[in-house]
């Protein structure tokens, strides 16, 4: 059911760093972006694929990492995502990519949670020493990076607190909540 996959695609910043990603894996879950709906169809979106040590480390530190942990520097090493998929937009293509970009990612990670994996989108990124360390051509803007792996964190949904309070948090057992805001809060009109 989707609601259950939905459920369970949670954020999810820490991983067995070990449990590699293979590369056949991560072509199957772009072809799930390939798939999805893209504004008039230009399809102006491309992929860097990266699950080897030694690519995922010139990755790792161009990334910003949950921003209301504020004590949280990011995933320790043995914890840190197997593999990234860093999503592109070709601006020989068009030059604004809409929310193509976010509906790829949700495919993605849609699909990564049906493999018993989990991911965390990216957008906080040193965009141009990421460019630089993987020479990515200017004509490609880095759009989003996706992080993955098998999870090392238990991820809780509840509400909002009384106060309204959004903000995700770590409790001591380091179960990761995330409130949400109630349906009927959202929806101003039926």
């Amino acid at each position: 059911m989707l609601e259950n996959l939905v459920l369970k695609s949670r954020s999810c910043r820490r991983f067995y760093e070990n449990e590699k990603i293979s590369s056949e894996d991560l072509q199957e879950l772009v072809n799930f972006a390939r798939l999805s709906p893209s504004a008039s169809n230009l399809q102006p979106l491309k992929y860097i694929l990266s699950n080897t040590a030694e690519k995922n480390s010139r990755i790792f530190p161009h990334l910003s990492w949950a921003a209301y942990l504020t004590q949280w520097a990011g995933p320790a090493e043995g914890e840190r995502p197997a593999a990234y998929i860093i999503i592109l937009g070709d601006t020989s293509i068009v030059k604004s990519f809409n929310c193509d970009h976010g509906i790829a990612a949700q495919s993605i990670l849609l699909g990564a949670c049906e493999k018993g994996l989990r991911g965390c989108i990216i957008g906080s990124i040193n965009r141009q020493a990421l460019h630089k360390d993987l020479d990515i051509d200017m004509s490609y803007k880095i759009l989003l990076v996706l992080a993955l792996g098998k999870p090392k964190e238990e991820v809780k949904i509840e509400n909002t607190r009384e106060d309204g309070d959004i903000r995700y948090w770590r409790d001591t057992d380091g179960i990761h909540h995330v409130p949400k805001r109630k349906l009927e809060d959202i929806i101003l009109s039926e």
